[in-house]
């Protein structure tokens, strides 16, 4: 049965056991076991002295019982006193015996070794100048150490995972980063329970299957919340856990281990929250507002009076593209968070974002930004052109953000109707030629560079000379007279 937790665990990892190895390692102690299996896997939780016959009652498991055999009888030896005591220890838990010498017994008695080996008991041999406060102290010390380790790892594995989110890619980054820290698997698992994304080591067969069943036990189904929020299960020695992301949306992180460490439930939990934050809605607006605005737009409505139902103001088009990779929607998600607005578009291979004017958006890591003018909801489709030529002169000039500029020129002192009269009469021989007026544009905006142009528009510089070649022939113009492209440009800003 999987065991559920309903809070997430504490930021502080629990106290790490020690290991029984480390302990007889301190050559300070001069302790030696003489019995019971040497196994790298036992550990101590805490060092407790008795001279109790029957120490049953005082333990919690996971102690070092150390005793001087004050308890011993002198006929100890031909019964079974030292079965039943080994067997109570055992019973209550007991990780390890430790047995001093003098000032009782100046050895171990042989029947407790012999009963130590028959109940699998670790026996150590206490020497005489070694305290058993000194052992306690040991422990403790040992305790400190680990403790102090431990943290160590859980503030750098949170320091890695906040850069791993930061990424142009941040749920597999998140996911690679947490499957690296945890040495095993990292799935995320959809809503619908499918899995979306995965890192680290392949799994053991049947642990997949396994871990999107366990999944099953902390996602909301219908309008029911979950009991818990995660839950742990084990299949062989694989150890499975998974995490309920957000506030119900219905993602699950799901982790697979070959060991569980105390600081492992606190480094999940840490990347559980930071994939809450990038797949979850960002809402800057409400669900039903912009459900309301698409059905809208959908039906006919024009963009000013659909644009009140997402917020006031002024509006800004910025188009994105990552610098690395084709995009996802994930990293579309994040970006609008980043950008202050959930009103995203991914397309192949760029993300487009409806920004309130109020928001300035900055470069952000990974990505190339083209910004248009703030402009009135009327005016989307303009801006969403302008945002366009903004990311493509930032790609051809490897600049972060590109911002489109609304002063005022000289196209302004011409009447618009007039201006863009000329510009349908002056490149009327490019109708029905959509790539070469766009090439065109781009090759004017960036000083008749070829590569540049090439960069932008994603082909190859020969297309473009020949492009450019095929508009000098159709307008009958020479492109190299430097008035020629100002009147050109001028037509296709108002084309």
């Amino acid at each position: 049965m999987p065991e559920t937790t309903a809070p997430m665990t504490p930021a502080v990892p629990p106290t790490p056991p020690v290991p029984l190895s480390a302990l007889l390692a301190r050559e300070d102690l001069g302790l030696r076991q003489i019995a019971g299996p040497s196994e790298p896997s036992t550990v101590i939780h805490w060092a407790h002295t008795s001279e109790m016959a029957d120490p049953y009652p005082y333990l919690l498991g996971g102690e070092l019982l150390l005793t001087a055999g004050v308890h011993i009888p002198e006929a100890a030896g031909s019964g079974t006193y030292f079965d039943d005591y080994v067997s109570r220890i055992v019973a209550a838990g007991g990780a390890a015996l430790g047995f001093g010498l003098a000032p009782v017994h100046d050895t171990v008695p042989r029947a407790l070794v012999a009963a130590c080996e028959r109940y699998g008991l670790p026996l150590l041999e206490v020497p005489p100048q070694t305290t058993f406060s000194g052992v306690a102290r040991a422990v403790w010390q040992l305790m400190a150490q680990a403790r102090l380790a431990e943290l160590r790892r859980v503030t750098e594995a949170q320091q890695s995972l906040a850069a791993a989110a930061s990424r142009p890619d941040p749920v597999p980054s998140v996911l690679r980063q947490l499957a690296q820290r945890l040495a095993g698997h990292a799935v995320l698992h959809g809503p619908d329970g499918t899995e979306i994304a995965a890192a680290g080591r392949e799994p053991a067969e049947g642990v997949r299957e396994a871990l999107a069943e366990l999944s099953g036990v902390v996602r909301p189904t219908g309008r029911t919340a979950p009991r818990a929020t995660s839950a742990t299960d084990t299949v062989g020695a694989t150890h499975l856990a998974v995490y309920a992301l957000g506030a119900g949306e219905g993602f699950v992180l799901g982790v697979a281990s070959p060991r569980r460490d105390p600081g492992d439930h606190t480094i999940a939990s840490v990347a559980a929250v930071l994939l809450s934050l990038l797949t979850g809605e960002h809402h800057s607006g409400t669900g039903a507002a912009r459900s309301s605005a698409l059905v809208r737009l959908l039906l006919g409505s024009p963009p000013e009076e659909v644009a009140p139902l997402l917020g006031t103001g002024r509006w800004l088009v910025v188009h994105a593209r990552p610098e690395a990779q084709l995009p996802d929607a994930v990293a579309a998600s994040g970006l609008g968070a980043a950008l202050g607005s959930p009103l995203v578009d991914l397309g192949h291979d760029v993300v487009r974002v409806l920004v309130p004017g109020g928001r300035l958006p900055e470069p952000q890591a990974g990505w190339t930004l083209g910004v248009s003018a703030a402009v009135e909801a009327s005016e989307w489709r303009a801006a969403d052109a302008q945002a366009a030529r903004a990311l493509a002169r930032a790609r051809a000039t490897r600049t972060p953000l590109v911002r489109h500029g609304a002063r005022p020129g000289l196209q302004d002192l011409v009447p618009r109707a007039d201006a863009e009269a000329h510009a349908r009469a002056l490149l009327a021989p490019l109708t029905g030629r959509p790539e070469l007026a766009e090439t065109l544009r781009n090759w004017l905006a960036l000083h008749g560079s070829w590569d540049r142009t090439a960069v932008a528009m994603d082909v190859h510089r020969n297309t473009v000379r020949q492009r450019i070649a095929r508009c000098a022939a159709l307008l009958d113009t020479d492109l190299d007279d430097p008035d020629v492209r100002m009147e050109l440009w001028f037509a296709l800003r108002r084309g």
